[in-house]
């Protein structure tokens, strides 16, 4: 069976991915260092690495005898590239060489699948956005998931590691912990508008986004590591479908059957007002189903929150 490692397992994305891969009898091995991601998210069978992976010896013995890596450790706040510039750089763009590297030492020239982000397109003024559209992003995040995209240019074109790289929208599903820095919009309104709590709306909610559900993430990730591409493409991970904060907030409060109770606050500084992906390159390269409605991926949220408390 063929063994793969996936960064960042025991977290939102990486568990998912690693009940997909379990699924279909493939050998999984995770390395975590648990800062925001919980082992109990993990299927039986997998092998377990708590580490970091910017140090190079834990991402070289991580690396051994794996036919693939998928890489979705990161520290996705944006709050955090503010306040912690250098180590979130560490994190998310000084790991990824980390893992290029430590293929690069290995005797053979495994693929390599990684997370990048909507955040490198910045506020993108055509809309939707397609692969082909500027990046000009506006955070240290975005800016680290840029240079991740260079970086593995240089994996494939100098070391002759397959790599290929996934722009992530908003995406959603269960295990988004509302009660993390990390998590989006969804899964903070699902949890407070489930039990009857109040939500802030920030701006007049006009603000629009693409929100893709968790299962349509992992079936991008399973069909970019059957690629195995020499020129380093990158991908859309999206719906074509954008849905505002204030429409999101009515669609949760009525599959709960709960009035809306929700107020109107001052617009965050520099908050993006839309963000719509173009999701045809990817669905072309790769024949994927048609993605997860709304409706339909927040039920099993709603079902996961409910359940937790």
């Amino acid at each position: 069976m063929p063994a793969y490692l996936v960064t960042g397992g025991a977290g939102f994305i990486g568990s998912h991915l690693c009940d997909a891969l379990v699924a279909r009898g493939d050998s999984v091995r995770v390395l975590d260092d648990l800062s925001t991601g919980h082992r109990e998210n993990l299927p039986a069978g997998v092998e377990f690495i708590e580490g970091d992976i910017a140090d190079p010896e834990a991402a070289q013995g991580a690396m051994e005898g794996m036919d693939g890596c998928f890489h979705l450790a990161a520290i996705a706040s944006v709050e955090r590239g503010v306040t912690d510039w250098t180590g979130t750089h560490r994190v998310n763009l000084s790991g990824t060489i980390t893992l290029f590297d430590a293929i690069r030492r290995t005797d053979k020239r495994i693929p390599l699948v990684y997370a990048s982000s909507a955040a490198v397109y910045g506020d993108c003024q055509t809309i939707p956005i397609t692969e082909d559209a500027d990046r000009s992003p506006l955070s240290a995040y975005g800016a680290d998931k840029l240079g991740c995209e260079l970086h593995a240019k240089v994996a494939s074109h100098v070391h002759g590691i397959p790599t290929t790289g996934f722009r992530f929208f908003n995406v959603y599903g269960p295990r988004q912990d509302p009660r993390s820095p990390y998590s989006g919009v969804i899964s903070i309104f699902c949890e407070r508008i489930g039990r009857g709590a109040p939500i802030a709306i920030y701006g007049d909610g006009g603000q629009t986004r693409d929100f893709v559900h968790v299962s349509d993430v992992v079936a991008a990730l399973l069909g970019g590591m059957a690629m195995r591409p020499a020129d380093a493409p990158v991908f859309n991970v999206c719906t074509g479908t954008a849905t505002s904060v204030l429409d999101l907030a009515h669609l949760i409060a009525s599959l709960v059957g709960k009035r809306l109770d929700h107020s109107f606050q001052p617009p965050r500084a520099g908050e993006i007002r839309h963000s719509l992906g173009d999701p045809s390159r990817l669905r072309s390269a790769l024949h994927l189903n048609d993605p997860v409605q709304l409706r339909d991926g927040l039920r099993p949220v709603l079902a996961w929150m409910a359940a937790s408390r």
